[in-house]
């Protein structure tokens, strides 16, 4: 935890506090401030460094908030006054000074990472059409504004001029920087690394990826989770309930027992002072602020505490397919010539004909025949039938045409013997898509493609399963290509076929089944499903304004690794939580006893009470450091 040794306010509490111990110590030696000049420079001290602790003490009294911990300050300070323990009632005021400005440095170190990104993001741009920097909020769409090497990228937008190399760490938590070229999408608050560029605006400020990352991180605050909300509840029937267990420590033994008036009042006093429920109350917040930290630096944007802790409690993952489990583009996976052909010919000649599509498949097919180093062949009088195929004409195979397409397509005009449909058969039933290729007479080859999964996906759903968590997969791809991937990935439960509607009614299902269900998705068609699931987490959501908006969490990275760390993480953070307040409880019972009893020390009570409030705070904000 980094203290802020730089703030002056800081800096007078730590003095003060020195001063206050010294003096207490010295009382303690038999070496005290003279009458009548003692509770004059206590009461100093306590109203210039508790003034609001008293002043809100004051407050609660008139509107009869019992379970208002200023009051009980205030009424330990007033019955220190009156048993002349000057030093400890002044020590009480600091040291619960401190507690409270602890609280808000964990909880400031929890959000430093987040802060210091929002302090950095560039508040103007520089506009090309009027030469000078403007705020960003009056930046319309469709701007051109220019970026220089070494600043903040302020705006959404595409680069229309120049190349760079882009660390977006801030957004996706990605530590490589991205190589970045014309036409290429840029994020603001994202770092402009090498290059001169010029790019067109196309979201306004408040719209951006950023500004929407860090209105979600802050609004998470609001969703608290199930266990913040029961502690808070407990703490407003706990603090009361102190305060009425002080009042009797106090009276009975006085009042019915006739013992030693200042001895039980002292021992009321101390049970007020270690009844604060600081620890406890702040146990869960820092814990959940600090884990959110943590997931948003891998990548990972968390919107509330509940979702967080959810993620402890989830008996099954389902996944969608393409753009989760695979990256939703076709690759080359199958290549087989035919008829004499060469591997070459193959595919360098539909290459030749498949360079003039837009199809996926078909630069797909182009793509693999770069990557194995062979340039497509020059063709003409490229033509493209709908639902079929395409034809083109080789300018280096003798003027050959070409037809490229399915099976029915290549049937029409080539004769087609059964090796071709055994191969297309067996691609098929591996989920893959067949493109058959013919020039000259018969066929020259088939080319299968699948789509592309994903390096981290079977390790991550290895991980998945080994933290007993069952995958299921719901796609609304076809099923021989879902039982495919499945395989590869070690999923067991495959639904394919399945729209929008189907996939969250298959969520409530395993709702029934599991009772926590989290949903992965892209966040596009799978939104009711992710509405409908536990947590609902989207995929690769830097590119998908829906994904940030519907999900609970959204993952800007598309690292399907993420997952498991997010359940560790949730895990870690819930046992942290529980060693926290089981903790923070039983140090209070002890002292609560000793108390009881008559045997309690207002000086220990209130060192007790400050170090589990520190050990709290520090454990809590371990959380940042957890790693996968």
């Amino acid at each position: 935890m980094k203290l802020p040794f730089n703030d002056k306010k800081f800096l007078f509490l730590l003095s003060a506090i020195l001063v206050v111990i010294s003096l207490e110590i010295l009382s303690i030696l038999g070496i005290n401030i003279p009458m009548p000049y003692a509770p004059f420079i206590f009461a100093a001290f306590i109203l210039g460094i508790g003034y609001n602790v008293i002043w809100n003490g004051i407050k609660a009294i008139f509107k009869v908030q019992f379970s208002n911990i200023n009051l009980l300050m205030l009424i330990a300070v007033i019955g220190a006054f009156y048993l002349k323990e000057f030093p400890e009632a002044a020590v009480l005021v600091v040291l619960y000074v401190l507690g409270e400005r602890l609280e808000d440095i964990g909880i400031e170190n929890s959000k430093s990472a987040l802060d210091e990104l929002v302090s950095k993001a560039p508040k103007t741009a520089f506009v090309k059409s009027l030469n000078e920097n403007v705020l960003i909020d009056k930046i319309i769409v469709g701007t051109i504004i220019q970026v220089k090497p070494g600043e903040m990228i302020p705006m959404d937008g595409k680069i229309i001029s120049g190349e760079t190399t882009v660390d977006e760490a801030a957004i996706t938590g990605e530590p490589i920087p991205k190589d970045k070229y014309t036409g290429d999408h840029l994020f603001a608050g994202t770092l402009n690394k090498n290059g001169f560029i010029e790019m067109e605006t196309t979201k306004l400020s408040v719209d951006t990826t950023f500004s929407k990352i860090v209105r979600l991180t802050f609004e998470a605050a609001a969703n608290k989770s199930e266990t913040q909300k029961f502690i808070q509840q407990f703490a407003k029937y706990y603090t009361p309930t102190m305060l009425a267990l002080s009042v009797l420590l106090f009276v009975v033994p006085v009042f019915i027992l006739q013992l030693d008036f200042n001895h039980w009042l002292q021992q009321a006093i101390t049970l007020l002072v270690i009844a604060c429920p600081c620890a406890l109350v702040i146990s869960t917040p820092v814990a959940i602020y600090a884990a959110i930290g943590n997931a948003s630096a891998k990548g990972a944007l968390v919107k509330g505490g509940k979702y967080l802790e959810a993620m402890a409690n989830i008996k099954a993952i389902a996944l969608d397919k393409t753009r989760t489990i695979t990256f939703g583009n076709p690759i080359v996976s199958d290549i087989f010539p035919l008829n004499g052909t060469s591997r070459e010919e193959l595919l360098a000649c539909t290459a030749g004909a498949e360079i003039f599509s837009e199809h996926p498949l078909a630069q797909a097919i182009v793509d693999a025949s770069r990557k194995e180093g062979f340039e497509p062949h020059k063709t003409e009088a490229f033509q493209s039938i709908m639902g079929k195929g395409a034809t083109a004409k080789c300018l280096v195979c003798e003027d050959e045409t070409i037809y490229v397409g399915k099976l029915g397509f290549i049937k029409e005009h080539q004769v087609v013997d059964k090796e071709v449909e055994k191969i297309v058969e067996q691609l098929s039933s591996q989920g893959k898509t067949s493109v058959v290729v013919s020039f000259g007479n018969g066929v020259a080859g088939i080319i299968g493609l699948m789509d592309e999964i994903k390096p981290d996906s079977e390790l991550a759903l290895q991980q998945i399963e080994a933290l007993g968590i069952e995958p299921v997969m719901l796609t609304g791809d076809h099923e021989n290509a879902a039982k495919f991937v499945a395989e590869k990935v070690g999923i067991k439960k495959i639904y394919g076929n399945m729209l929008p509607e189907n996939k969250a009614e298959k969520i409530k299902e395993l709702l029934q089944q599991y009772k926590n269900v989290a949903m992965v998705g892209d966040g596009i068609n799978d939104a009711p499903a992710l509405a409908q699931s536990t947590v609902g987490i989207a995929m690769g959501a830097a590119g998908s304004d829906t994904a940030i908006e519907t999900a609970n969490i959204a993952l800007m990275n598309d690292k399907l690794s993420l997952i498991p760390f997010l359940i560790r993480l949730s895990k870690k953070t819930l046992q942290r939580i529980k060693f926290n307040t089981i903790g923070a409880i039983a140090v209070k019972l002890f002292f609560i006893t000793l108390a009881v009893i008559g045997y309690s020390n207002l000086v220990f009570a209130i060192a007790a009470d400050v170090g589990v409030t520190l050990i709290v705070i520090l454990t809590s904000l371990n959380l940042m450091k957890f790693k996968e």
